[in-house]
């Protein structure tokens, strides 16, 4: 058991797809807004800088209206094996928990793990019981898989 195990979320999902197209959705705009999120939420992007250093800011609007604002710093970026960030509010977010999302070839497919660990585990038990953040989790990547399937069965990019 790692030292962070009761401050981390873990979800993965084989996307039937190579791993340069499964990366490849998270570094445009044009192909996160097509997936981007749990079953029901679209997003609309402020700004986006797909880079190390960089930063995106949307605002995730869900199925019942309420609209979450939200902000991405690009902290590593390995194409196609690895993405690291930190994800919060806004920038400087006090609350802001850190991602790292890997690639590995599983045969012809795709075998996507994001490992997001929280600064307590306190932050870990809201996220999950208040936003539900495990299904939530599963949802986007299901999301994602359905997505890349698409695109790589008809070659349509956004």
């Amino acid at each position: 058991m790692s030292a962070t195990a009761d401050r981390e979320i873990v979800v993965s999902r084989v996307v039937h797809a190579p791993p340069e197209l499964v990366f490849e959705a998270f570094t445009e705009v044009r192909h996160l807004s097509r997936w981007w999120g749990p079953d029901g939420f679209s997003t609309t992007t402020r700004s986006f800088a797909f880079r190390p250093g960089g930063e995106w800011e949307f605002v995730m609007h869900g199925p019942d209206g309420t609209d979450y604002p939200e902000w991405i710093s690009w902290t590593e970026i390995v194409p196609p094996e690895r993405i690291a960030l930190l994800h919060g509010e806004r920038p400087g977010d006090p609350d802001a928990f850190e991602s790292v999302i890997t690639f590995a070839p599983d045969g012809a497919a795709t075998r996507v793990e994001m490992r997001t660990v929280f600064a307590t585990r306190a932050q870990r038990d809201e996220a999950v019981e208040r936003y539900s953040a495990i299904e939530g989790g599963r949802q986007t990547l299901a999301n994602l898989a359905t997505y890349v399937t698409e695109v790589g069965r008809t070659g349509a990019q956004g």
